[in-house]
């Protein structure tokens, strides 16, 4: 999945072959992502997950973070993560305006080819 596609997949709750523990997860994930203009989600020791969140604060923006290994649903937030963004190695996972845009090496390739700001300011994370 090329990074076009990845920026543009929305939260979808639409499978068949998943269990009414993961639909509720994929649910109270969902609402998560939508409560907030950029969702973190993380591990605290996890270095790749620091620099996906200095780089926000270099930005001036101030994402929601969640950091997984410190929640008692952690691990059934990173299967749910894993769902939604058909990764195996689903953190950090990065969601501005409720689109999933990846996780670190998206992010830097957005920052760099100027659409990440642009990107920012319309979910309302930015104001400047």
């Amino acid at each position: 999945m090329d990074s076009t596609q990845v920026r543009s997949q929305h939260v979808s709750l639409h499978s068949n072959t998943i269990s009414t523990e993961s639909v509720q997860a994929l649910r109270n994930l969902e609402a998560v992502i939508s409560e907030k203009a950029v969702v973190v989600f993380s591990t605290s020791a996890c270095c790749i997950c620091h620099a996906v969140k200095r780089l926000f604060c270099s930005l001036g923006v101030s994402p929601a973070i969640y950091e997984l290994d410190q929640q008692r649903e952690g691990a059934e937030i990173e299967q749910a993560l894993q769902k939604i963004t058909a990764c195996s190695q689903a953190l950090p996972a990065v969601f501005i305006g409720s689109q999933y845009v990846g996780g670190l090496d998206q992010l830097i390739a957005a920052h760099i080819c100027g659409t990440l700001v642009p990107q920012l300011k319309e979910a309302g994370a930015l104001w400047l």
